[in-house]
């Protein structure tokens, strides 16, 4: 009995605390690296809605407050570009009146995001890895020392972007930035503290 003990029980425990201990280290490693992997993903799409959202503004003078708008806009919606003629640099030209600032129409499709073959406009609002969950957005006008401000916010949370993935993990990120008053996912804008709609990320 001894030698059963001594030759296969204890090297088969030896072996599972071994395997626990790094199955224990490994875990919050691959977690890590897969929550890097989804919030990329994500931020590819908060910083589209930005960069749409800006254009809506140039043109409409307020944000947008349903990413559905921002497809539409992008999609049907055009834009003021100005076009050059000739080099303002090019003194002779200017004094013959050959330098033109032109101001054209293009639809937005045609200038924004048009280099990227990636981008879908009817996936914008949904999650990456979330199974159909909604990117959350807000927009509203709000006085600003004195001054009427156009903002927005689009919000990612944890709980959607990381579904799936190991749950008690998922849990501690989020209390980790609740407990330190930071929002628990990713978001760009704000409605409530201004930032000139920079990301949480950034």
């Amino acid at each position: 009995m001894k030698k059963v003990l001594t030759y296969v029980v204890f090297p088969l425990i030896i072996l599972l605390l071994a395997y626990l201990l790094v199955s224990g280290i490994n875990k919050p490693v691959k977690f890590k690296k897969e929550q890097t992997a989804r919030e990329q993903a994500a931020i590819v799409k908060l910083k589209d809605i930005r960069t749409l959202q800006v254009a809506y503004k140039n043109v409409n003078g307020k944000f947008a407050s349903e990413i559905d708008t921002l497809v539409e806009f992008y999609k049907n919606g055009n834009m003021t570009v100005i076009k050059s003629i000739g080099s303002a640099d090019d003194s002779v030209a200017v004094a013959r009146g050959l330098v033109k600032r032109e101001a054209i129409q293009i639809p937005v499709r045609d200038t924004l995001l048009k280099n990227r073959p990636d981008f879908d406009p009817d996936q914008l609002k949904y999650i990456p890895f979330s199974d159909g969950d909604e990117i959350s957005m807000e927009a509203l006008i709000k006085e600003v020392s004195g001054v009427d401000v156009p903002l927005f916010e689009a919000k990612v949370p944890y709980l959607s972007l990381l579904k799936g993935m190991d749950h008690q993990l998922v849990v501690n990120l989020i209390h980790e930035r609740t407990d330190t008053d930071r929002f628990p996912g990713l978001q760009v804008g704000s409605i409530e503290n201004p930032n000139n709609n920079a990301g949480n990320w950034e």
